[in-house]
C-alpha cells in the first residue's frame, strides 16, 4: 500500500470565511499532495449544463444498453475541459492514481466506457476540471483558517446527497456550524 503524503487522500471543507467564492462550502478530495503542490476534486458541485450521457455522445462512446443517469460535478477550475474519474479501488487501469485503499482517481476515456457499459468501478464520482494549489499555496490557506480537514470516508463521497455533503462532514467533525464565525483570525 502507497504512505499518504500530507492532505492526500483527505477531505478539505471550507470555512465559512471562505475568501474564494468558487470554493464557498466546498467538500474536496485530495488526490495528491506533495512539497510541489496539491490537486483535488470537489465533490459537491453539480453541473447542471452537461448530463453524463450527453458527454458520452460528446466523447463518441457507444452505450451496449442502458446506464444510470450520474451526475457530472464541477471538479474545480483548472482545466475545467478534463475529466477525472474518484472510484473505489475495485477497478484499476494502467494509468490510475491508487489514493488509498478504497479509493483511486482515473482520468482516461477507457474508464468513462467502462462505467458506461457496467463494468466500471462499483462507485465512481465524475468530475470536470480539478481544484490545483502551487508548492506551499494549501499550506498558506490552512494556516489563514480556510479549510478544516477531515477523514475522507466513500459514504461522504458516493452515498451522501450533493448538497449535504458540506454540513455532513463538518458534522462528523462535531462541530456545531453556528459556532463558526465567518471572520477570520487569530487568539
Amino acid at each position: 500500500m502507497k504512505t499518504a503524503s500530507f492532505l492526500e487522500g483527505q477531505l478539505l471543507l471550507a470555512m465559512p470565511s471562505m475568501a474564494d467564492e468558487r470554493f464557498e462550502q466546498s467538500v474536496i478530495y485530495i488526490c495528491s499532495h506533495t512539497e510541489k503542490g496539491a490537486m483535488g476534486l470537489v465533490i459537491n458541485d453539480v453541473m447542471s449544463d452537461i448530463s453524463f450521457s450527453e458527454l458520452l455522445k460528446q466523447l463518441d462512446i457507444s452505450v451496449t444498453s442502458p446506464i444510470a443517469e450520474k451526475t457530472v460535478h464541477r471538479g474545480g477550475p483548472v482545466e475545467a475541459g478534463r475529466g477525472f474519474v474518484l472510484h473505489s479501488a475495485d477497478y484499476v487501469q494502467e494509468t490510475t492514481l491508487v489514493v488509498s485503499e478504497t479509493l483511486a482517481l482515473t482520468a482516461t476515456v477507457d474508464i468513462l466506457r467502462a462505467i458506461a457499459n457496467g463494468t466500471g468501478p462499483k462507485n465512481s464520482l465524475l468530475a470536470l476540471g480539478y481544484a490545483g494549489w502551487g508548492a506551499g499555496q494549501l499550506e498558506k490557506e490552512m494556516k489563514n483558517n480556510s479549510w478544516l480537514t477531515a477523514h475522507a470516508g466513500e459514504e461522504i463521497i458516493f452515498n451522501t446527497q450533493t448538497e449535504d455533503k458540506w454540513s455532513r462532514a463538518i458534522a462528523m467533525l462535531g462541530i456545531d456550524l453556528s459556532m463558526l464565525s465567518s471572520e477570520s483570525g487569530h487568539a
